[in-house]
């Protein structure tokens, strides 16, 4: 086999040029005398020419044969601008089938018509288009502009196990019996939370991971079981460092991938703001439709809805939609019913026309409170305002589902716009009403702020932390805290988490130890690999930029795993399958 270019590569330059070329017959084409084929390798697509004495040999060639080819390389009579070899041609002087193929379950190109279930089953083949090979060269970039950065700025890449021990908070595990210690189990790691600790205490001072992690959770578009997390750690930054050195490592990618220059600094919200404005920790600024404070306006109200809301201390908020009116009662149900879904006891919907509000809610209201909705909420005419009133979290959280779901729907989602911003500041605990205690919103070693550290024994729920999360057009790309590295109020948090003495030694002994050991102040981050190149990439599904993932049933339809195993290695292992 000879290969002197890739055929994606040749352009007029390369016109009169002898070449060799290896390659996937994309599509083949009979015009009388000549045979036209699109010959496909990673690079790219080269259109080649057979004359008639070839004709005969080419018969049994179909799409998806692999082929080696001798040609000269010419310039096409007619250009094919959708190809970046449109111009030149190659007549085929001479070229041997090197592997022959069965027709293809799945067409072969960037539009096909096969079930997600069916590329995956034949993702070998799924990979061969040219839009994914894209999506995982992409993914390649990525990686290289991160480790470019990284390694430029005194930081260390370091393995950690994959094998470690169950500490079970947050997600489920996934546990690995042990063969040697018989009811004993390894888990593989959620992230290497722990472990990147444990490289600040033994003096690295900057670390990074290109890590695996696995988590036993339902998925989604946006979720798998095994992904890839870039894992950063540093000692003796402040939070505004590592915010810092995090945006120029992204400004980088931004450049080195999609050739794009951002700005800094990126936009920075606190957790209480993020939800008021946008009723979301993860917001999308890429379009307005901002929540609107209204508890105010209904102080007074005589509508039963609002005035138990005020009674019972709760917040009315809402939200505008411009030039929305022309929504039926079937489409109003649709946007109530999505409220519901979000925590909302109900949604009342108002229209702006004609100088006033119509809708099954503005029998209730007065003058002086339409007027003030108007003056409050800058409405026009034809404009909708939706209005939802509960508990602070409610609310927010059933208005935020609501703006992006209509702004979905609206099209103001641009994929090709790219909007990063920071959300500071985040609630240390939340109350957890099924265990009846405080939880984490982050981990257990995340650091509170200074000034709230009185707190603790009065006010939980007040208690800020240094947490920080990066976000991108309304996605989660990662987030991390300072960490506590003080051994006292360390034992302090677990305490208010409801960790006994003998709990913690069992989770975290020996990383309860290392505290005693001189531990630096330290922080760091975390980025989900496969959720950024999702963005970049603007795939719609992170499988679409994981080479071999699995499908929302947690099954990977090509290999069919998950699937039992014999008895002989059941008994190896000490374990009983019982039904």
């Amino acid at each position: 086999m000879k290969r002197t270019h890739n055929n994606g590569d040749l352009r007029l330059s390369n016109v009169n040029e002898h070449v060799d070329l290896i390659g996937w017959v994309s599509k083949k084409r009979n015009f009388g005398q000549l045979v036209f084929i699109d010959l496909r390798d990673r690079s790219g697509i080269c259109q080649l020419v057979f004359d008639e004495t070839m004709k005969e040999s080419l018969k049994e060639v179909r799409n998806e044969y692999l082929l080696n080819v001798s040609g000269t390389v010419m310039k096409r009579q007619s250009s094919n601008p959708d190809l970046k070899t449109g111009e030149i041609e190659v007549k085929v002087e001479s070229f041997e089938i090197i592997n022959s193929a069965k027709t293809t379950p799945i067409i072969i190109a960037d539009d096909t018509d096969a079930l997600e279930d069916t590329r995956l089953q034949y993702r070998y083949l799924d990979l061969r288009r040219p839009i994914m090979q894209q999506k995982l060269i992409m993914r390649h970039q990525i990686t290289r502009s991160m480790r470019d950065y990284l390694d430029n700025h005194g930081f260390i890449e370091i393995e950690t196990p994959m094998l470690g021990k169950s500490t079970p908070e947050g997600a489920r595990d996934y546990l690995v019996p042990s063969r040697v210690h018989p009811g004993s189990f390894y888990a593989l790691p959620q992230s290497p939370q722990l472990y990147k600790q444990l490289l600040m205490i033994s003096g690295f001072e900057r670390y990074y991971q290109f890590a695996r992690c696995f988590r036993d959770e339902d998925l989604r578009a946006d979720r798998q079981t095994d992904f890839t997390q870039v894992d950063i750690e540093t000692s003796f930054l402040t939070q505004d460092e590592i915010i810092d050195f995090t945006e120029e490592m992204l400004v980088k990618l931004m450049k080195d991938v999609k050739n794009i220059e951002v700005k800094r600094p990126f936009l920075r919200l606190t957790y209480k703001e993020a939800m008021n404005r946008f009723g979301s920790d993860k917001p999308d600024n890429r379009f307005g439709m901002e929540l609107q404070e209204l508890t105010d306006v209904f102080k007074n109200s005589s509508f039963q809805v609002f005035k138990k809301c005020i009674e019972s201390n709760g917040y009315i908020k809402g939200i505008v939609v411009n030039d929305f009116a022309h929504i039926s009662r079937k489409e109003i149900d649709k946007w109530t019913n999505l409220a519901k879904k979000n925590g909302a006891k109900g949604l009342v919907t108002l229209k702006a026309q004609n100088h006033t509000l119509t809708g099954s809610a503005s029998k209730f209201l007065s003058e002086d409170e339409i007027q003030a909705l108007y003056d409050t909420c800058k409405l026009k005419e034809n404009d909708v305002l939706f209005i939802v009133s509960d508990t602070w979290n409610k609310t927010c959280n059933a208005l935020g589902a609501l703006r992006n779901g209509i702004a979905s729907e609206l099209g103001l989602k641009k994929k090709n716009e790219f909007s990063y911003l920071w959300v500071v500041d985040f609630p240390m605990f939340d109350w957890s009403e099924e265990e009846q205690r405080w939880v984490a919103c982050h981990h257990p070693f995340t650091q509170p702020k200074e000034e709230d550290i009185p707190l603790l024994d009065t006010d939980q729920g007040s208690v800020r932390s240094n947490a920080y999360d990066i976000i991108l057009n309304g996605y989660e790309l990662g987030g991390g805290s300072l960490r506590i590295y003080d051994n006292k109020l360390q034992t302090k948090i677990f305490e208010l988490l409801g960790l006994s003495d003998e709990d913690i030694q069992t989770k975290f002994g020996f990383f309860v130890d290392a505290f005693q050991y001189g531990t630096p102040p330290h922080g760091g981050l975390a980025f989900g690999l496969d959720r950024v190149a999702m963005i970049l990439s603007e795939s719609d599904s992170i499988r679409d930029v994981i080479a071999f993932p699995k499908n929302a049933n947690a099954k990977c339809p090509m290999s069919k795993a998950p699937t039992p195993v014999d008895n002989k290695q059941l008994k190896e292992l000490h374990i009983e399958i019982v039904d």
